[in-house]
């Protein structure tokens, strides 16, 4: 018999046989990222499970038409209103076998579609809200174990408050360097590290301009009447990731770790994620003693039914956590199926079925994810190297989110890369090598 080609479909479809052969809908919740979409087009077409998607009336019709070329029904409700929701789902709720979302910026979402399917496993909608507000967040790690978190306090009315008399307040609680970040707001939006007391005031004026602009969301959306500000004591130390899956019994199953190199430390005045690589080179100790605490902090939070993404600090004071979310990491579904052969989209699906997965540990190679943002915010003038960083040996993806006339913003203030490229090769120094290639021949030019 001749062998079938690796990599072919029919070996796909043979090893997602224990999810294509069921019966029954996955539903995803918010809008869907395009590696999700990538995942369900890759998927055999004759299979039983079938892939719904459920987004707000009030998503741009181009969005939806993206949706539409990749999962089996596209539907839309007022996520504000339990009546719409209800009569979206109703005529297959029956059938729904999983329910998840991808999505940070909309999670609520997610949180208000929950109790209209309470025969799935899932988060349960106060988890949720733990897991997707920093400052509770804090409180219940705090409440769990305090050697989890740095210290912190809490700003619960900044759109009332003078800076001045703000920057006393915490002053007096914590030690600079620190690290402000506005709760409910999304990705590393507003996050602004602080060393002295100029910064602080004039962090604190940034977050009570975009409180302003945003003080009906946060009145719907997460049921409190302004925005609270998180003011942690800033850690010094190695920034690292690792995901995971937690079933209903609170048993957890951790991926491999991934190294992440943040816009602060290649000279922006910004907190995003510049560089993801895996596989690290932590020692064993050190990776048990990651997951022992990212452990305690998923319990802390009651999270069940789901995948999760924790960032971590390894400071001088051993393993710190600086977020956990119940969802999938960026960049995950690509780094880690390079790397070690995971798929990570299958996996999130089974946990939220009962179903605990089995995860690689041995890798294949070296995978890494750059967000290149402009050096300055402005209009880009002028892009240069795009064509030839797609000759550079490593790269196996590049997509362009800007292009020469958008405006370029920074992470901090709610803009997006203007470069996501994902590198891989077997050997690590040639990735790295790589990766400076890029950085040398990709520049944006700002007006």
């Amino acid at each position: 018999m001749s062998k079938k080609p690796k990599g072919s479909l029919s070996e796909k479809s043979q090893m997602m046989d224990d999810l294509l052969s069921k019966d029954g809908v996955v539903l995803f919740v918010g809008p869907a990222p395009s590696t999700l979409r990538e995942w369900i087009n890759s998927l055999p077409k004759r299979r039983k499970l079938k892939f719904f998607n459920i987004q707000s009336t009030k998503q741009k019709k181009e969005n939806l038409e993206k949706a539409k070329e990749s999962f089996d029904e596209v539907l839309t409700c007022s996520f504000s209103s339990d009546s719409s929701i209800a009569k979206t789902i109703l005529p297959f709720r029956d059938k729904i076998v999983a329910i998840l979302s991808r999505s940070e910026a909309k999670m609520w979402y997610f949180k208000r579609v929950i109790p209209h399917i309470p025969y799935v496993l899932s988060p349960t909608e106060t988890s949720l809200i733990w897991a997707t507000d920093k400052i509770q967040m804090r409180k219940r790690m705090q409440d769990y174990d305090k050697k989890l978190l740095p210290r912190f306090t809490v700003v619960y009315d900044i759109l009332e408050s003078d800076p001045e008399s703000v920057a006393d307040y915490i002053e007096k609680k914590l030690t600079y360097p620190v690290m402000v970040k506005p709760s409910g707001l999304s990705s590393s939006m507003l996050v602004t590290n602080c060393y002295h007391r100029e910064e602080l005031v004039s962090a604190l004026k940034a977050v009570s301009r975009k409180a302003q602009s945003l003080h009906k969301q946060y009145k719907e959306y997460y049921q409190q009447g302004t925005p609270q500000v998180l003011v942690e004591e800033l850690m010094e130390g190695d920034l690292y990731s690792v995901d995971g899956v937690v079933n209903s019994k609170g048993k957890c199953l951790f991926y491999p770790s991934v190294y992440v190199k943040t816009g602060k430390q290649i000279g922006f005045d910004d907190y995003f994620g510049y560089l993801q690589m895996t596989p690290t080179k932590l020692k064993q100790k050190n990776y048990d003693d990651m997951t022992d605490i990212t452990k305690k902090a998923v319990h802390a939070l009651g999270l069940r039914n789901t995948h999760f993404h924790a960032e971590l600090i390894r400071s001088e004071d051993g393993w710190k956590v600086v977020e956990i979310a119940p969802r999938v990491g960026g960049f995950r579904q690509d780094l880690y199926k390079k790397s070690f052969d995971i798929d990570v989209t299958a996996n999130d699906i089974r946990i939220r079925m009962g179903v605990l997965p089995k995860i690689k540990k041995s890798p294949k190679g070296y995978t890494a994810a750059m967000k290149i943002f402009a050096k300055k915010e402005g209009v880009i003038s002028q892009i240069k190297g795009e064509k030839k960083i797609h000759e550079i040996e490593s790269v196996y993806k590049v997509d362009q989110h800007k292009k020469t006339g958008d405006k370029a913003i920074f992470a901090k203030h709610g803009g997006k890369a203007v470069f996501s490229i994902m590198l891989f090769n077997k050997d690590r120094s040639k990735l790295l090598a790589d990766i400076r290639r890029i950085e040398q021949v990709l520049k944006i030019s700002v007006k």
